[in-house]
């Protein structure tokens, strides 16, 4: 059965979305202002923290293209661009936090902890939005994050557990954990270059957006997904149409219905244009 037009267009926002200099091609963004246009939703799926979506969703500023809602954390927290609002957020509570800290220690020598929370905005004051251990060596080049005492990680509740050793690959540290944790968190990555994040179970970029779905009463008759790590699988999988990036991590090309060209070929844009160019 043919696919398509889409009703709700979910997309991955770094390797995906944006090129490799952080930018939405114009092209990219001149088919999404068709698609919505012609009504269909389109919403951000990240592991970004709201407080990192401005820099995308500004982008669409003064075009024909917005973004309403973004699903954020990985599935964690359900966030209302727009009014700059976080609608919901499943959070790992401090109990399992300490299990799961002590389980990495154990199973990834040398690595660095850190915990991502969540307040009511993206730019709430009263919640230190993201803090780590004094082992801990980012992974990003804009690192925000309050360096804290082990204890002070997992003291509150976080939506997301990150562990990093840059020494190590993503995937064999996630190998590694799986059967120490269990079903004490979902694990999952998103970088190759030894960062895995653990949330609670059954959250992903999926079940966030079935709930989203309930929350906007956004219509999702014909959903198609754009991804390229193991943290869109889930996603791709739930999407009526899932789409990987040519360059994508080997579980999300498995999970994938189509292939396209890679995200500084304006990959998302070459799939949208066949119902919207």
């Amino acid at each position: 059965m043919e696919f398509g037009p889409p009703t709700l267009i979910a997309s991955d926002v770094d390797g995906t979305l944006i090129d490799d200099e952080n930018r939405v091609s114009r092209r990219t963004i001149d088919v999404i202002g068709s698609a919505i246009a012609s009504g269909a939703e389109f919403i951000l799926a990240t592991g970004r923290p709201p407080r990192w979506i401005a820099e995308i969703s500004d982008q669409f500023d003064d075009t024909p293209a917005h973004v309403r809602y973004a699903v954020c954390a990985n599935g964690a927290i359900l966030y209302d661009v727009a009014h700059d609002r976080v609608l919901s957020a499943a959070t790992l509570a401090p109990d399992v936090l300490e299990k799961l800290v002590e389980r990495a220690y154990a199973r990834i020598p040398g690595c660095g902890i850190a915990a991502e929370r969540v307040g009511e905005s993206a730019y709430d004051a009263a919640t230190p939005p993201f803090v780590a251990t004094s082992g801990y060596r980012h992974a990003w080049l804009n690192p925000d994050h309050i360096e804290v005492g082990d204890d002070e990680v997992y003291a509150e509740p976080a939506v997301k557990l990150l562990v990093r050793q840059p020494d190590m690959r993503s995937d064999e540290m996630a190998a590694r954990l799986k059967d120490a944790v269990g079903d004490l968190a979902q694990i999952t990555f998103s970088t190759d270059n030894g960062l895995i994040e653990l949330s609670l179970p059954d959250t992903h970029k999926a079940s966030g957006l079935q709930t989203l779905i309930g929350l906007a009463g956004l219509t999702d008759t014909a959903s198609i997904a754009f991804g390229d790590m193991p943290n869109d699988v889930e996603m791709l999988a739930w999407a009526g149409h899932g789409v990987a990036m040519s360059h994508g991590h080997p579980a999300a090309l498995a999970a994938a219905d189509e292939v396209t060209v890679g995200n500084n070929d304006h990959g998302v844009a070459r799939v949208l244009e066949r119902w919207f160019g």
